[in-house]
């Protein structure tokens, strides 16, 4: 009786004290989760894709980014044939294809920033862009000709939009559209929405360099991102940017090119030459409260040109840019004055025009 008695005692005990451990354990990994940092890499939209998330909820948070960002690329990537810009551009010249909410969204926003950057931004461009093979294994220079027949089938004005329908068309066979300099600011929105509502406070998001900061860091203080040297190495920056709850995307012709003959070859084409931009621009950055915005204006900055530029962006409101030039100049708009600080003395600041 007495060694029953002592049996279960033990018992007791033992159990007493996993309870405790176990009840440590669970308060302590609560803990490291509300106050630690996650960070996840991985490939998607056809970049690298880096999430870092502070907050109770980040796992929770960062998988159910991952899951809205693949639904995204399914839709949208006309690197498979199952997509349904895919599938408009197999139409174009036959028929509508009826598409998403989140397909048409874009769209629509693809031919407003078109109309605003005067045709410089123009989602019509894949078929001069599919000429030159820029940032593949074999890029080449397109004969004249191509250029010329294959700029008949630019025109953001031949897209058709029917929102009744929701669908959407290409007036001439043969057109394609490539939403690739816009998808992945739209999905930039889309994982910051996705973080919100696990009510995260403090994150920033990386698809591929469009950057968004949500919130402020941790500690409370601004979210520091670097503008990257257009001249030198990826990394090197020629100035810091401030921001919080702000989207900071940059179009420069360091990102993709190939050198023939001495002579560089970078992926922004101009629309109306079918030809690599030859603006003094050689990197625009565009901060605002949408990453869309960004994608949809830091192309069109890239090709407008410095005067051009400058005068749309100071006419939007809740966005600002950063235009570096070919003589290392640097132009910021009257918004962001106070927030960015140029640290490489190769660089010169310029108040105005």
């Amino acid at each position: 009786m007495i060694r029953l008695i002592q049996q279960n005692l033990f018992l007791g005990i033992v159990i007493g004290v996993l309870i405790i451990v176990i009840s440590t354990y669970v308060v302590n990994k609560n803990k490291k989760e509300s106050e630690g940092t996650i960070v996840r890499e991985f490939y998607g939209l056809g970049t690298i894709i880096r999430l870092r998330v502070d907050g109770r909820n980040g796992e929770r948070a960062i998988q159910e980014a991952m899951d809205r960002l693949n639904v995204i690329e399914n839709k949208m990537s006309v690197y498979k044939e199952f997509s349904e810009v895919s599938m408009i551009n197999k139409n174009a010249g036959v028929s509508s294809q009826g598409v998403s909410t989140d397909t048409y969204f874009v769209i629509k926003k693809t031919v407003e920033y078109s109309r605003l950057s005067e045709g410089t931004f123009d989602p019509t461009i894949r078929p001069i862009v599919s000429l030159w093979r820029i940032g593949s294994d074999n890029p080449r220079i397109p004969s004249k000709s191509e250029i010329t027949n294959n700029l008949k089938l630019v025109n953001y004005e031949d897209i058709i939009l029917d929102e009744r329908n929701h669908s959407i068309g290409l007036k001439h066979e043969n057109q394609a559209i490539d939403v690739g300099g816009i998808a992945k600011g739209y999905a930039a929105d889309e994982v910051r929405k996705v973080f919100e509502n696990c009510k995260i406070k403090s994150a920033l998001i990386d698809l591929g360099g469009n950057i968004y900061a949500l919130g402020t860091k941790p500690d409370n203080t601004l979210w520091n991102v670097g503008i990257q040297n257009p001249s030198d190495t990826r990394g090197e920056h020629i100035g810091v940017i401030s921001v919080e709850n702000k989207s900071v995307v940059t179009s420069g012709n360091y990102e993709r090119y190939f050198t023939k003959e001495g002579k560089i070859y970078h992926h922004i084409i101009d629309p109306k030459t079918g030809y690599p931009s030859e603006s003094e621009i050689i990197s625009s950055t565009i901060i605002s409260d949408h990453s869309i915005d960004g994608d949809g204006l830091s192309t069109g900055g890239y090709i407008m040109g410095l005067e051009k530029s400058i005068k749309l962006i100071e006419s939007l409101k809740g966005i600002d840019a950063i235009f570096i030039t070919k003589s290392k100049e640097v132009y910021v708009t009257s918004g962001i004055k106070n927030n960015f600080k140029i640290t490489n003395t190769q660089f010169t600041y310029k108040d105005s025009l």
